[in-house]
């Protein structure tokens, strides 16, 4: 890509949260599967965002699971940024204005006491690495219009990153089956989403050493502090205006997302 086709990329997808407007596709502007040209056009709007106020918090993993993959057409995960603007607390309202067009998926967060070792690593690496984890909830969005995406548009587009929303009760990752952890996805009580900690690229872990591998080589190891949203554990599902959703994972519990009414 050149510095013009990076800009321009970049620029569209952020005059869609600008302007509360999806925008087209930015893969016109790239070589087919150009996965690094995206990752540049991502880092310019992520230096966009610091240079405004935003605080990096930590990363998220997406397209762990081939039920979402099929769902988006892509074949692999992808990586992008968590700020500390995307937070939202159990049962805090999420007004539908602050996002495009949402959808949800249940994951395992994990958070990091000490920096990722300077070389290969390894699933033993990151089960030292991890203080402890928690059923999370991520609110993804696409700027791009009715998710019309390949990888190269979701990785442009911080990975389609949203809000994410925290259970409140560690527990160490030794102590569960994080593979073997069911999900369940609950809207208004009904379930909506199942799935379990092997649908995360067979074991929530393998997720995380993806990413740290991934950052590696991108220039931006992972660093102790920060946190790491896995992956979905089952398809993702359009949010409802005004409903009410809760992610039960065996041996982690439940994490809850409310969100106000269409327009709110």
């Amino acid at each position: 890509m050149t510095e013009q086709q990076l800009t321009e990329a970049a620029e569209r997808l952020h005059e869609a949260v600008r302007t509360g407007r999806p925008c087209a596709p930015v893969r016109d502007l790239f070589a087919p599967g150009d996965v690094d040209g995206a990752y540049a056009v991502q880092r310019l709007n992520v230096a966009r965002a610091q240079a405004a106020g935003a605080r990096r918090v930590g990363r998220k993993i997406g397209l762990t699971s081939v039920a979402v993959q099929r769902q988006l057409g892509v074949d692999q995960p992808d990586v992008g940024t968590l700020f500390d603007s995307m937070a939202v607390g159990q049962d805090e309202p999420i007004a539908a204005t602050r996002l495009l067009q949402p959808k949800i998926e249940a994951e395992v967060a994990f958070v990091l006491a000490v920096d990722l070792p300077d070389r290969p690593v390894t699933a033993l690496d990151v089960l030292r690495a991890t203080e402890f984890v928690l059923p999370a909830l991520e609110v993804v969005d696409s700027r791009v219009a009715a998710w019309d995406i390949t990888i190269v548009d979701t990785v442009a587009d911080n990975a389609s990153s949203g809000l994410f929303v925290l259970g409140t009760r560690p527990v160490s990752p030794g102590a569960i089956d994080l593979p073997a952890a069911p999900m369940r996805l609950d809207r208004d009580g009904v379930e909506v989403s199942a799935g379990a900690g092997a649908a995360c690229l067979g074991d929530p872990v393998n997720a995380v050493v993806w990413l740290a591998n991934t950052a590696q080589r991108l220039g931006d190891p992972l660093r102790g502090g920060e946190l790491v949203l896995s992956g979905a554990l089952g398809p993702m599902v359009p949010v409802t205006p005004g409903a009410r959703y809760a992610a039960t994972i065996g041996g982690l519990g439940t994490v809850r997302a409310t969100f106000g009414e269409e327009g709110q």
